[in-house]
């Protein structure tokens, strides 16, 4: 083994292969190489769990080398683990998990990614693309409204919260606000990020938006813009309501603009 560890980074390595964690969380808790870590593993007898999420058993089986014909009977298979049925699926204990990370967009490929770095799931891939399917088809399909519009007559602009980015300049994560404007006709977007909001950033976003499509269209429509962010973007002054009596007056007057 070339790279020696401190004994109490080998025991937290060793705590962390016995509770099922994967080579890439345990890399990420200790700083210490994947390489480095599955070779602590196997010396110590503890299995290793690959990126597959499934634990790989150190040292394998030592093939017969002997040339006599067994006449035992071929041991019994292990019976199920209590606690479901032999045809249910490893996915049932986590049904209420994956339906949650369904609604929230996932798919298959990443709940199961997931189940496996966070829960120790055991399973394969295969079985959480059946029970997506299955769940899928369970669910009522909640009735949608399609607008049809001509080319060029309506674009459609959603303004929150981003991902976590890293700031190159800081070397830190922080939240980001996204801007997306869709094309009602041909349903092409843009999707633009930026650090923080105002009424110049607002008019910037949009400009680049049209730059990138190579034009603008008739009709904006702000389908997802949260309440104080129109206040922020869109001053009363310059947006209110001619006959408005309050600013919640004023404001419902903006969401909509040509």
């Amino acid at each position: 083994m070339s790279n020696v560890l401190d004994q109490q980074t080998q025991q937290q390595i060793l705590a962390l292969g016995r509770l099922g964690w994967t080579l890439r969380r345990i890399e990420a808790a200790t700083h210490v190489r994947r390489e480095t870590a599955s070779a602590y593993l196997k010396a110590a007898g503890i299995p290793v769990r690959g990126r597959g999420g499934r634990p790989t058993v150190w040292p394998p089986a030592k093939p017969a080398t002997t040339s006599e014909v067994a006449t035992d009977p071929p041991p019994l298979s292990p019976s199920p683990p209590p606690g479901r049925a032999p045809s249910a699926s490893a996915c049932e204990p986590y049904r209420e998990l994956i339906t949650e990370a369904l609604a929230r967009g996932r798919n298959a490929r990443a709940i199961w990614q997931d189940l496996v770095d966070d829960h120790g799931f055991a399973g394969g891939y295969a079985s959480v693309r059946r029970f997506v399917v299955r769940l899928r088809g369970a669910t009522p399909v909640d009735a949608r409204v399609v607008i049809r519009t001509g080319p060029g007559e309506e674009g459609q602009v959603d303004y929150g919260e981003g991902p976590m980015v890293r700031d190159s300049t800081t070397g830190k994560y922080r939240r980001t606000r996204l801007f997306v404007f869709t094309l009602g006709f041909s349903r092409k977007a843009v999707r633009l990020l930026v650090w923080r909001s105002s009424a110049q950033v607002w008019a910037e976003l949009h400009e680049r938006a049209f730059r990138r499509l190579g034009g603008t269209v008739r009709v904006i429509v702000h389908d997802y813009v949260a309440r104080h962010i129109i206040v922020v973007m869109c001053p009363t002054r310059i947006c209110a309501r001619p006959n408005a009596t309050t600013e919640e007056e004023a404001v419902g007057g903006s969401e909509r603009a040509t």
